[in-house]
């Protein structure tokens, strides 16, 4: 099947991106690059202060440099050759590169959709088993927790990626989109796709729809308790804990379900790259601004941390 597969797979796909647009390219570029850096400073200063500050060795910091980390591979598997693309008339990808592209972008979305999940119960326990939360959230369940969300994002993307890429093409190069999306390259491949459209709706009720669920589950319970505290301090605390993984959350799956729900129109397609663009590079720079301006104890830790290096220049 290998052999087949490499027969008829072209050497390079050609991403027409937003080639229909020319003008607007290099405004995109600009716009485009200037979010990426954004998103890595953002990132990887949640990181570095998760890692630095002891008062934040917590369960919720642990998952949250985890989401960081995700939000740095998820963009740097996109981002950079979208600007190579952006930038000039050269709108290609190598075979290889499109195979690591989808390898790497649909590990690390499966595992953003579970490890948010994974944050909401421990949102939920924080706020409704607060005087068991320390047993109930040791650091081996919260290791186990963060590994089982890696690896089961590696092994959906594992098994999909590759009954991907033995999809004979038969020269079918052109992917109207500006990144390798794995249901794009399936509608090129010149044979019967019924079992790979059947596995990846599966993966996604798995990855996706469940998670979902649970995060809407862990929130209502939440609701609950928060409905039942008495002081209005109490109700403000307990709302200012859960309120940015609460945006993150709309951000992500929002612009998700927004994406899949547009009509099968010709526009619609075009739409549909926009909100791509969205989730991909605007949503992974969000996150850490969320996170560091509607959080007290990360700008407490920004603080220490600069009067630290500060202190030591000195």
């Amino acid at each position: 099947v290998m052999e087949i597969a490499n027969a008829s797979s072209p050497e390079v796909f050609i991403l027409l991106g937003f080639s229909s647009q020319p003008s607007l390219e290099p405004i995109l570029f600009v716009l485009v690059l200037g979010f990426y850096v954004v998103s890595l400073l953002g990132n990887g200063t949640i990181i570095l202060v998760s890692c630095v500050d002891v008062h934040l060795h917590t369960p919720m910091y642990f998952f949250l440099a985890n989401l960081s980390s995700l939000d740095i591979g998820f963009t740097t598997s996109i981002i950079p050759q979208l600007l190579v693309n952006l930038w000039g008339p050269q709108k290609t990808i190598s075979y290889g590169g499109c195979v690591v592209q989808f390898y790497i972008s649909h590990w690390l979305g499966a595992t953003e959709c579970v490890l948010l999940a994974v944050m909401s119960y421990d949102r939920y326990a924080a706020i409704c088993r607060p005087l068991q939360y320390t047993i109930i959230m040791h650091p081996q369940l919260c290791l186990s927790l963060a590994l089982a969300s890696w690896l089961g994002g590696l092994t959906t993307s594992m098994v999909a990626s590759t009954l991907t890429m033995v999809l004979p093409l038969c020269g079918n190069n052109r992917i109207d989109h500006f990144f390798c999306e794995m249901p794009l390259i399936i509608q090129l491949a010149c044979v019967d796709t019924s079992f790979n459209e059947v596995e990846m709706y599966v993966a996604s009720f798995i990855f996706a729809v469940l998670p979902l669920g649970l995060i809407l589950v862990s929130y209502g319970h939440i609701a609950c308790a928060v409905l039942k505290i008495s002081s209005a301090e109490g109700r403000r605390k307990a709302f200012n804990t859960c309120s940015s993984h609460v945006a993150v959350v709309a951000l992500f799956y929002g612009s998700i379900i927004f994406m899949y729900l547009q009509p099968a129109k010709s526009n619609s397609h075009e739409r549909g790259k926009f909100l791509a663009l969205f989730y991909t590079v605007v949503t992974p720079m969000l996150n850490p601004l969320i996170y560091t301006l509607r959080n007290k104890d990360v700008k407490k830790a920004l603080r220490r941390l600069v009067l630290e290096k500060s202190c030591g220049f000195f």
